[in-house]
């Protein structure tokens, strides 16, 4: 009988040990550190996790996610960066230039892998693309590089367009760094530029009241605050009869005119390529920051209508995407 009862203890012992032993293990954890919020970002996120989850890291299981939102106020990227840091958690994921600078200033150590970034070079973000050195790594839009070719696009867009409106965030390194270029880029076609400078959302519809006439067009930086208030831009800019020119397909589902840069999407999943060599022992330093190779025109032909707009059929053939 004590025989009996002590098989039975020893095999009902063996049995959970195995479950006891892994709820103590600590998952390896990812922060996610959003600039806007969950709603705004949410397909990119998403692409983000089943790459993940792809790869064998699957949140709850093999993984745990710790998700961060700034909802698009920088005084909130400090404390956000510290407060991941004080969780321990083994990478840090985020996008835009912004929240990449608050992650590098609190962490020298942890790994940190920006899913987007418009220049990090000129940011400052990492040495060079082919060797980023440091704790930080990822996919570079080259955003300035594209900004040249948008103003082109907008130009053949508008015909007779003499002054464009940069709407930008300042506070963010890689806004002001587009803005310089769209300024340089609209010099060689004879177009004017108002800069329309931004720091919160609160000050988007006093900026579109202060160009009262003053643009033909409206070129959108591409930036974490801007992308969540691209209904209330487009909004705005409709009023202000402004074709507008983005970075990125969702503000042209959302109103906007014309886009034409990487599908973002794409570039969330593809960071959690990095984000799987990192957790397999790769170190960022040794990563090179990766670029997309094809870029989408897409066009709005139903907000191209509503503005009076006749896009030339030159333009529309070489769009990748028509919405009507």
């Amino acid at each position: 009988m004590r025989r009996r009862q002590f098989i039975t203890l020893l095999c009902g012992t063996t049995a959970t040990w195995p479950i006891a032993a892994r709820a103590q293990q600590r998952l390896p954890t990812i922060g996610f550190f959003g600039a806007g919020s969950a709603a705004a970002t949410s397909n990119w996120v998403a692409a983000l996790v089943h790459r993940l989850g792809e790869l064998g890291w699957i949140e709850g299981r093999t993984v745990g996610i710790e998700y961060r939102w700034a909802e698009e106020r920088d005084e909130r990227l400090a404390e956000i960066a510290d407060e991941l840091v004080r969780l321990k958690v083994d990478v840090i994921v985020t996008h835009a230039s912004a929240p990449v600078i608050a992650a590098k200033k609190a962490t020298s150590t942890i790994p940190i892998v920006f899913a987007v970034a418009a220049d990090p070079i000129g940011t400052g973000l990492v040495a060079s693309l082919a060797r980023p050195g440091g704790n930080v790594t990822g996919l570079s839009v080259q955003s300035n590089d594209l900004t040249a070719k948008r103003i082109e696009l907008l130009h053949q867009a508008v015909p007779g367009l003499r002054r464009v409106a940069i709407l930008a965030n300042v506070g963010n390194p890689g806004d002001v760094l587009e803005m310089d270029e769209a300024q340089a880029a609209a010099r060689t076609l004879g177009v004017g530029i108002v800069p329309v400078e931004i720091r919160r959302a609160e000050d988007i519809p006093p900026a579109f009241e202060s160009l009262n006439g003053r643009a033909q067009a409206l070129y959108v930086c591409p930036d974490p605050l801007l992308i969540g208030n691209r209904i209330r831009i487009n909004i705005l800019a409709a009023g202000a009869h402004l074709p507008t020119m983005y970075s990125a397909r969702e503000n042209v589902e959302a109103g906007g005119l014309i886009s034409y840069g990487p599908s973002i999407p794409d570039l969330f999943r593809h960071a959690g390529d990095l984000v799987d060599k990192i957790l397999r022992g790769a170190k960022p330093a040794d990563i090179p920051v990766e670029q997309p190779t094809k870029f989408d025109l897409v066009i709005n032909l139903t907000t191209a209508k509503a503005l009076g707009l006749s896009i030339p059929q030159t333009l529309l053939a070489t769009a990748d995407e028509a919405i009507e």
